[in-house]
């Protein structure tokens, strides 16, 4: 049997950080706010009948064969499909090859989305034992086991529903739902581009989940504004008031900059300055920061002209489409 999956990675357009279990308990009207886009993150998987399982990384380069089904458990090297399989556990061995189109590190949740398509397969394969609905958290306590620091919720619903999602965040639990407005209208006003340095988002929030756990008051306040940003945004996006989503876009970097004065570059600041004197009114660096992707909020009519500012200043612009639709399987 030959099955393959496809999951989209997403641009975060505010309220991330907040996404982590159980900071989000302690403010009232956390959520998040993503899109999907089409730099996809892609799976195939393969029976065999010897009972070993052959793991190929292509964006990563690398390889590895596993002997038996409890050796998954100590595999390092690709550690996300070993625990992934080592959990669904099929019958018989695998032939797994993975890719990804979002350059790593980028900030563009690629091992989330890659995460997602994993799981969707496997659990095909084994007889689809869990609803949809289940993915994004058996996903999120896996990639856990990985990182070995908690990881957020935000990056596996855009990989597992596409469009626009709002993630709240509850005492009840995390629930996500499409936030309508005019998807053609938002593509047409953020453009993405690549710094060519990679960052560590696991990192980087575990200090910030420290400090906050810590009950540090400032960094409290932070994560407030963080949460405001995320409601209002939400808001501008439903009413497709397009005009004001700039200013708002720039109060998330603020806020975000403020909490974590290392998530930029230099490279980095000189591309939002020059993207500034093209037609972008505002810019944010996508996940977690220190280098990866940044997402720039675009004047009217001036994307193309901010796309090539950045392609003249050494960026890399990565086009895109918003992924209506989220994670795919087939059977072949």
């Amino acid at each position: 049997m030959i099955i393959e999956a496809q999951a989209p990675t997403r641009i975060d357009l505010a309220g991330g950080t907040v996404d982590i279990w159980p900071l989000y308990l302690f403010h009232e009207h956390a959520q998040t706010i993503n899109f999907a886009i089409d730099q996809y993150a892609r799976c195939r998987i393969e029976t065999r009948d010897d009972g070993r399982f052959v793991f190929e990384s292509k964006d990563r380069d690398m390889r590895v064969e596993i002997d038996s089904y409890q050796a998954l458990r100590d595999d390092e090297a690709l550690s996300l499909i070993s625990k992934l399989v080592y959990f669904f556990h099929p019958e018989g061995g695998l032939n797994i090859t993975t890719d990804c189109m979002a350059p790593a590190g980028a900030g563009l949740a690629g091992s989330s989305a890659l995460n997602i398509a994993l799981c969707a397969a496997l659990n095909h394969l084994t007889g689809s034992r869990y609803k949809q609905e289940r993915l994004p958290f058996l996903a999120a306590n896996v990639e856990t086991q990985v990182l070995k620091v908690p990881a957020g919720f935000q990056d596996y619903f855009p990989a597992v529903y596409g469009s626009v999602s709002n993630v709240k965040l509850r005492v009840e639990g995390v629930i996500r739902s499409e936030v309508p407005t005019d998807l053609d209208e938002l593509e047409s006003r953020i453009a993405l581009c690549y710094s060519h340095a990679p960052r560590n988002s696991g990192a980087n929030n575990w200090e910030m989940f420290k400090t906050h756990i810590d009950g540090d008051p400032v960094i409290f306040a932070k994560f407030e504004r963080i949460c405001d940003t995320a409601v209002k945004i939400e808001r501008a996006l439903q009413d497709k008031a397009f005009d004001e989503i700039g200013a708002i876009f720039a109060e998330e970097w603020a806020s975000r900059r403020d909490l974590v004065p290392g998530i930029s570059t230099e490279f980095i600041d000189e591309l939002i300055v020059k993207a500034k004197q093209h037609g972008a009114e505002a810019a944010k660096v996508c996940g977690a920061g220190g280098g990866g992707c940044v997402a720039f909020y675009c004047e009217a009519g001036r994307k193309a002209e901010v796309e090539q500012a950045l392609q003249d200043a050494g960026g890399q612009v990565i086009p895109y489409k918003i992924a209506r639709q989220g994670v795919q399987v087939r059977e072949i």
